[in-house]
This record gives C-alpha cells, sequence and structure tokens, in this order.
C-alpha cells in the first residue's frame, strides 16, 4: 500500500473469506445441520435450554403460527419485551417467512411506542404483560382501547390504523398465557394457529425469500425529531454478525454471556446473530441487565465471552469484589456503546480474565459494526483507536466543509460504504438522501481521524447526541417533549461528562411568564412520558440561554455552565 499514497486515505478491506450469500435463516439451517445437540441458548431466568435442533424445531412451529395468521412476506411485527427466548424465536421465525421484526424499545412508554409503531407502520405487536414498574398491557390499552371490546386478530384501531393484532406472552410459561382482554392474541393461540400449516408451506415461503430483502427495522435518531425507522436486510445482519465472530474468533466452543438488551442491535446482531452464525451459545443471564446474575450465568454455564457497555462492566466488577467468582473460563468479549476508560480495560482483561476483551464502533445504520479492535491488538490501540474497519466494508474521512478526501491524520467526518449499510429510513427518502451520498456513503455523523495503517480514532460528534450508559440519547426528542408542557417556554438539552456513565443528561428550561413550575415537577413529568434515562439528571430553571450574535444557543457554553454548578 505504500507505493500509492491514496490508497491510505480510503481503506477497503477484502477479507480472506467472500460475503455470505444467504439468507439468515438458509444459514441458520446449516448450522442446525452441522451442531444438532449443542446448545443454542440457554435462558437462566427461564430455566430452559434448547439445542440447535430444538432451537429448528421451535422456530418451525411459531413459523407455522405466523403463517397460520396471515402474515405476508414484508409484513411488520413488532416485538416489545425483555430478554427472552421467545423474543429470539420471533428474530428467527420472522426470518424464515420474510416478515420484518421491528424492534420496540422495552422502556418506551406510551408516546414513544405509539411514535415507533406508527413510524413503521406494524402490523403485529408480540409483547410481554409486564416487567418492574412497567405494564405494557396497560399501556397498549391505553393506546388502543378497542383491544377490550374487539374480537382477537380483528383489531381496527382509531390512534394505530395499521395494527391488526396484538399478542401477549409470559415468559414464565409462553405457552400458558392468560388473556388480558378479548382483542389479546395469546402465544399458545399462535401455536395452535400453526397446527394445520405444513413444512412443505414454510419452506415454500422460505425458499422464496432473497439475501438482499428488509428483515428488521431498528430505531435510531438524528440531531432533530423522534427516532427514525432504519431498514436492514438478511445481507446487511447476517454479514456483519459473522465478521463479528471471526474477529472475535468465534466458533461452537464458544458461550456468550449477554447482558446487553435484545432489541438494541447489540444483543440482535452481536450477541444473538454472531453465536447463531457460527454454532456458539447464547446464555441469557436476566431479562435486564444484572451484574450479579451476569457473573453467576459466566461461571455457571462456563461462558467464554460477554458483551457490554462500559457501565455494565463497571457493574459487574463492583459486584465481583463484594462477591468472588470463578471466571476462569473467559476470554473475550465487545465492549461497546460509548468510550471505555483505560483503567477500566485493564481491569476487566485482569480481573474478569477477559484478556482479548475488543472494542466495536458503529451504528445503526451500519448494521451495526464498521470497526473492531483486534484480539492481538496493543493496549494503546485498544485504548486509542476502535480498531479497523471489518472485512469488505470501505471507510474514508472528509472534510466537513467541502466533503473532500483527507489524508491519513487529518480530522474529518467518518464515512462508510460496503454490505453493511442500511437500505434506508423506512418511508422516508429525503433522511435517507441526507445520511447516504449520491456514491453510496453513508455519512456517519461522528468526527475521526484515520491512520495510515487503517486504525480509526474517534474525537467527536457532528450530532449533537448524548451517550449515556451505552443508550443514544437525542436531546431533540427530549426537547419536543419538553416543549408540549404547558408552563415551558424554551427548553435546551444537553449532554456533561459523567465518571459512571459517560454522559449525565441536563436541561435549561425557560418557563412562559408567571409559571410557577419546579425542576422536581418538571423531571417527574419527563418520566411520565419518557425512558428514564432519557429524563434529565439536572435540571435548571433559567431567565436566559447562553446565545451567539446570530441568535443561536451555545451548547457548549451550557455545558460549562452546568458543570460550574455542580462544582459549586
Amino acid at each position: 500500500m505504500s507505493q500509492f499514497p491514496l490508497r491510505r486515505a480510503y481503506l477497503h478491506r477484502g477479507g480472506d473469506e467472500p460475503l455470505l450469500g444467504a439468507t439468515i435463516d438458509a444459514h441458520l439451517r446449516e448450522v442446525v445441520a452441522l451442531h444438532p445437540e449443542r446448545d443454542a441458548v440457554v435462558s437462566l431466568p427461564q430455566a430452559r435450554r434448547l439445542s440447535y435442533a430444538g432451537l429448528d424445531r421451535e422456530v418451525q412451529r411459531l413459523a407455522k403460527g405466523l403463517l397460520a395468521l396471515g402474515i405476508a412476506r414484508g409484513d411488520r411485527v413488532g416485538i416489545w419485551s425483555t430478554d427472552n427466548v421467545e423474543w429470539l424465536l420471533l428474530q428467527l421465525a420472522t426470518a424464515r417467512v420474510g416478515a420484518v421484526l421491528v424492534n420496540v424499545n422495552p422502556a418506551n412508554r406510551v408516546a414513544e411506542l405509539e411514535h415507533a409503531l406508527r413510524a413503521a407502520r406494524v402490523q403485529s405487536l408480540f409483547l410481554i404483560p409486564s416487567f418492574r414498574s412497567s405494564n405494557y398491557v396497560e399501556e397498549i390499552q391505553e393506546l388502543c382501547p378497542e383491544l377490550t371490546e374487539q374480537a382477537s386478530g380483528q383489531l381496527q384501531a382509531e390512534r394505530l390504523p395499521e395494527l391488526r393484532r396484538v399478542v401477549v406472552y409470559d415468559p414464565a410459561d409462553a405457552e400458558q398465557s392468560a388473556r388480558p382482554a378479548a382483542g389479546f392474541l395469546t402465544w399458545q393461540e399462535v401455536l395452535g394457529a400453526g397446527e394445520d400449516v405444513t413444512d412443505a408451506q414454510v419452506a415454500e415461503r422460505a425458499e422464496g425469500l432473497e439475501l438482499d430483502d428488509a428483515i428488521n427495522i431498528q430505531f435510531t435518531s438524528g440531531t432533530t425529531g423522534f427516532p427514525k425507522p432504519v431498514v436492514l436486510t438478511h445481507h446487511n445482519l447476517l454479514n456483519n454478525a459473522y465478521f463479528v465472530a471471526q474477529a472475535m474468533r468465534f466458533g461452537p466452543e464458544d458461550r456468550l454471556c449477554v447482558p446487553v438488551p435484545f432489541y438494541h442491535c447489540f444483543g440482535m446482531v452481536l450477541a444473538n446473530l454472531a453465536c447463531l452464525s457460527v454454532g456458539a451459545a447464547i446464555v441469557i443471564p436476566a431479562e435486564h441487565f444484572d451484574a450479579g446474575a451476569t457473573l453467576h450465568a459466566i461461571e455457571a454455564e462456563r461462558c467464554t465471552a460477554v458483551h457490554g457497555v462500559p457501565t455494565m462492566f463497571v457493574a459487574e466488577l463492583e459486584q465481583l469484589r463484594e462477591t468472588p467468582r470463578d471466571l476462569s473460563s473467559l476470554r473475550t468479549g465487545i465492549m461497546a456503546g460509548a468510550p471505555c476508560p483505560p483503567q477500566l480495560l485493564r481491569r476487566v482483561m485482569g480481573d474478569m480474565n477477559c484478556s482479548e476483551i475488543l472494542i466495536a464502533y458503529g451504528q445503526t445504520e451500519a448494521s451495526p459494526v464498521t470497526h473492531m479492535t483486534h484480539h492481538d491488538d496493543s493496549n494503546q490501540r485498544r485504548l486509542e483507536t476502535v480498531g479497523t474497519n471489518l472485512p469488505h466494508q470501505e471507510v474514508k474521512v472528509i472534510d466537513t466543509e467541502t466533503g473532500k478526501l483527507l489524508a491519513p491524520g487529518q480530522q474529518g467526518e467518518v464515512c462508510f460504504r460496503g454490505y453493511h449499510v442500511m437500505r434506508g429510513y423506512f418511508e422516508k427518502p429525503e433522511a435517507t438522501q441526507e445520511a447516504i451520498d449520491d456514491a453510496g456513503w453513508l455519512h456517519s455523523g461522528d468526527l475521526g481521524i484515520l491512520d495510515e495503517t487503517g486504525y480509526l480514532k474517534i474525537t467527536g460528534r457532528l450530532k449533537d447526541m448524548i451517550i449515556r450508559g451505552g443508550e443514544n440519547i437525542y436531546p431533540a426528542e427530549i426537547e419536543a417533549h419538553y416543549f408540549e408542557h404547558p408552563q415551558i417556554r424554551e427548553v435546551a438539552v444537553f449532554g456533561i461528562p459523567h465518571e459512571r456513565w459517560g454522559e449525565e443528561v441536563c436541561a435549561f428550561v425557560k418557563l412562559e411568564p408567571g409559571a410557577q413550575a419546579t425542576a422536581e415537577e418538571l423531571q417527574a413529568w419527563g418520566k411520565q412520558r419518557m425512558a428514564h434515562f432519557k429524563v434529565p439528571t439536572h435540571l435548571w430553571l433559567v431567565d436566559a440561554f447562553p446565545m451567539t450574535v446570530t441568535g443561536k444557543i451555545q451548547k457548549f457554553r451550557m455545558r460549562e455552565l452546568a458543570q460550574e454548578k455542580l462544582q459549586a
């Protein structure tokens, strides 16, 4: 490469292996044939264990049920649930029949749920009854009161005109789930309906699918508006998962502890699909992240890998000090979702025996991984970079003003091109054109520096995004909610550094003249309308915002003022 300097300015890694040319289901069937008796998934909270052959049988039963419901190729099927075996079964069954799985954040409240279901035009929704303080049944009934009176499977909802059926299942025993109201279907009814569907009918549907078919919608956001639905294909997801598994040196002997949520691309792709692509085992330690349960699962199931965002690893290390565990089986895993402090990486490598822990970087629109460190990288490269791009991907850094290609060592916007770039935002052609240029480059919105050997360092964000504990939080979405409050005239949301969470959400609020609301009342109001991690931890009532001479809000100055207030 040294003979041709421009090759160092934008990189493509072909790799030793070609891209997989199959649908998710076709590849899974090959893996099942190779490893029928190996563990495919172990769910400790559900006390369930399925071999690859057993997983295939359960996926087939559910696929038959989906066909019996009349779910067609390309129909959108939502899943609103914490981590459990049924989530995985639905992920694979929708892929088998060609339906598009729509991932709904289990932390969503009614307004956020409505946005997700409407934005993706969801036609069928699977959900669990409740988890902790979230009562999913009550929330969907608030959104669709028609569920209390209409017959199962024939829903005609005023606020969600596309939604036709809502299926409830209890992870404790999905095949004995109770019907909350007349309009709900139950998991066992879906399976029962499929008893008249033949294997040949499922095979006919599966064989008619194409690798470039849309198979998944996940939500992300830009700097304005509410989360956007990202359309991903079999080809996007399967290859991204497979090459992540290759980077981890994963194989059938490996067992991955998965404390990250399935609804997120980290859980669905880097965990579930990565394991299934090579015959490894998925180990679910808990419905929702629990540090003690994660460590127990690693020890009890002899896991060789564990995934997590930095805050998860911090909690696990704290728990490990209180209750020592045998983690000698650990070898690798992925830390992603937020910048990793150097001291934390060293402790994970040492105290948790995760000597080959890898750093991953990417975004949902890129399926999601674009860069990973290598198992034999120096600590310096693991700490200072996000590694190199995966095989069959291109990456370049461009000038943020001119769009011209920059030489190695220069900072600019990071762009991606390749099999992993999304199909687009669902039914949002203008937003898609803003993200992907005419040459097929996905503009990340992140600032970075690419060195001559292909290692990428992320230096900042063009997008005004907050990353708290691995969750991407978009100020514009929170501001949109608060603008609905009758006593608020203006609101500005921003992030400040936080030792544990990476960043914390803060807000400056200007009230309407004569309004008497307190900061505590506004935070409580937000908790009723947004997921808990989006609600500002610190909220200050102010008389004015710092502004430029042209009238633009200076959020960098707000960050400085907020830190001064907290240090006072």
